[in-house]
């Protein structure tokens, strides 16, 4: 009796509104943006609308109230408030930024080295966070001031190096979240380098929590700037609303409204900054894309005919050469695990090479030796990879990055989780080709639609401008095999290309990825657990048990005269003697 298994299929999510409009919808959101945006507008211009020079004094004027001409009266020494005011925008919010500017380039920049890279950077970044978090604030400031002076400018930047440590964990943790994610290893293998990863994929992800954080941090600092500033140590000459509050706080008993100004002023404004950003952290979590399951019917891999035209290894020009591969993992003991051993494998310029087994066989970590992306710890501890002729066994990073993407392509399992939901389907695209290649925005676009449309992508234009979760998994999967033959590579690693899909689309793929490797003349590397595919696609095939290859031969040899025990077996659970079963019916209709 035929099995079926129920497969999880993951339906697109509903599209995203844009963040700036859907806070425009909030009446909250709207008035302390508009609020902020004022004092924003004051802060750069308000030295030039100050009616009167903010440091002239009159004898006049001392203590006056609020009149036609010193709209907010005078304070202890005759000057105008207004003009003070205005020019204490300036100076407060400005020393405020200085903060702000100096905690993201040291908590951002450190949080996305340390999250990305690991090992050694990762562990002293973390201990000088620590040493920093366990300062006490205020402690520094006084002791800055006693060794520099009373100056806001200096005691500001050595508060955002107090401040950098809540950046530096908020990155930190969300890098570390996401930096073996499949989209990551997918925009490796695409050639990009480490800095654009880290700029365009892995900075991403972080950009609203960081934009919220910095609303709050923003706060943070001009309250405890207007804090010592009140307190008396700061440059009482210089105007800032702690200054002002702390002239005001002198007359309370003889004018108290001097007081209100400034308090005002540090009040809204943070109160508006802690709006703005509850806002948006509000609107991002109710914006958070859901992802809705539903089961597929899928039946059984089957076999079909092998192909006539089978070839041998060879026969053809030498593409890759693996031979006696050991691939291993460090342990803390300083043992290694071995998952890999004594890999030998040999393709040609045109041959498609299968390379099936169990789960945990090794299939994958071949692929991933071969590409330079063994996971942390992994390593090739023996034997040799010889590629185009050339030993990339030991190469570098930077020797990778131009192979990879370029002149071998990588198509993975899961075409969902290996495409960055913060970038379109056109990004996706346009950004390798640009890299790799050196076209200009113009051509990799043109180029980019040619492919789209080239895989059977309808509208090939909207499909571009779309977002990973707009599109559905048959659709995702297309792009990513256009963007793995973009570059125009001499070999494709295809690993498990079909899984993920229905059994309807997984024929489709299968048929333009054959398409694809006769057209482009593309050496294949295809790792599988699926007999069909490899019936259906390859030339040659590798079985593979326990991290070895137990047996290879020609398609036609491996499913009539298989030699080995364990291929025997792998033929003997998907293979059945019964007649093949009828064509599925629609509902309603008569056979």
């Amino acid at each position: 009796m035929t099995e079926f298994v129920a497969t999880p299929v993951i339906a697109p999510a509903p599209g995203r509104v844009h963040l700036l409009r859907r806070l425009l919808r909030n009446p909250l959101a709207v008035i302390a943006s508009t609020y902020l945006l004022i004092v924003a507008f004051v802060a750069v211009f308000g030295s030039f609308l100050a009616p009167h020079d903010p440091g002239a004094a009159s004898l006049d004027l001392i203590l006056a109230p609020p009149a036609p001409g010193h709209w907010l009266g005078a304070d202890s020494a005759g000057r105008d408030v207004l003009s003070r005011l205005l020019v204490a925008t300036q100076i407060s919010i400005g020393a405020a930024l200085v903060a702000l500017i100096v905690a993201l380039v040291a908590g951002v920049v450190g949080g996305l080295l340390a999250g990305y890279y690991g090992g050694f950077f990762d562990t002293v970044s973390s201990w000088l966070t620590s040493i920093v978090m366990a300062l006490p604030a205020i402690i520094v400031l006084l002791a800055a001031r006693a060794a520099l002076g009373p100056s806001v400018w200096f005691s500001m930047a050595i508060f955002g190096v107090l401040l950098a440590p809540a950046f530096f964990r908020l990155v930190y943790a969300s890098v570390s979240a996401v930096r073996h994610e499949l989209y990551v290893d997918a925009a490796r293998v695409s050639g990009l380098s480490d800095a654009r990863i880290i700029a365009r994929h892995i900075l991403t992800v972080v950009r609203a929590p960081i934009i919220i954080q910095c609303a709050v941090v923003l706060g943070i600092a001009i309250a405890v700037q207007s804090g010592l500033e009140f307190l008396g140590l700061g440059d009482l000459s210089v105007p800032t609303w702690g200054s002002m509050l702390n002239d005001g706080f002198a007359m309370i008993y003889r004018a108290p409204i001097l007081m209100l100004w400034p308090s005002l002023a540090i009040a809204v404004t943070t109160m508006a900054l802690v709006l703005v950003s509850n806002a948006a952290r509000d609107e991002l979590e109710r914006s958070a894309p859901r992802r809705r399951r539903r089961s597929a019917v899928v039946p059984p891999p089957g076999t079909t005919a092998p192909r006539a035209d089978a070839r041998t290894a060879e026969d053809a020009a030498a593409l890759l050469d693996i031979h006696e591969l050991h691939v291993g993992y460090d342990q803390d003991d300083g043992g290694v695990t071995e998952v890999v051993s004594g890999v030998t494998l040999r393709i040609g310029t045109g041959e498609v090479h299968g390379l099936i087994g169990e789960s945990g066989s090794g299939k994958t970590q071949t692929a991933f030796s071969v590409l330079g992306l063994l996971p942390a710890g992994g390593r090739v501890t023996a034997g040799s990879i010889r590629f185009g002729g050339v030993d990339v066994t030991h190469a570098s990073e930077k020797e990778y990055r131009s192979i990879r993407g370029r002149r071998i392509g990588y198509i993975p399992q899961e075409p969902m989780s290996n495409l960055d939901g913060a970038f379109t389907i056109g990004d996706h695209l346009v950004e390798p080709m640009r890299v790799m290649l050196g076209l200009s925005r113009k051509d990799a676009t043109e180029r980019a639609l040619s492919l789209l449309e080239r895989v059977g992508i309808p509208q090939p234009s909207r499909t571009f401008r779309a977002y990973p979760h707009q599109v559905s998994g048959g659709m995702a999967q297309r792009v990513l095999i256009a963007g793995a033959v973009s570059c125009d590579p001499e070999l494709l690693i295809a690993d498990e290309p079909t899984t993920a899909l229905d059994v309807t689309v997984q024929a489709e793929v299968l048929d333009l990825l054959r398409d694809l490797q006769e057209e482009r003349h593309l050496g294949v590397l295809l790792v599988t657990h699926n007999f069909g595919v490899v019936a259906d696609l390859c030339d040659r095939v590798s079985v593979m048990q326990s991290g070895r290859i137990v047996e290879t031969g020609s398609v036609s040899e491996i499913f009539h005269a298989p030699q080995h025990d364990y291929t025997k077996r792998l033929l003997s659970t998907i293979l059945e003697g019964g007649a093949p079963r009828a064509p599925l019916m629609v509902a309603g209709e008569v056979s």
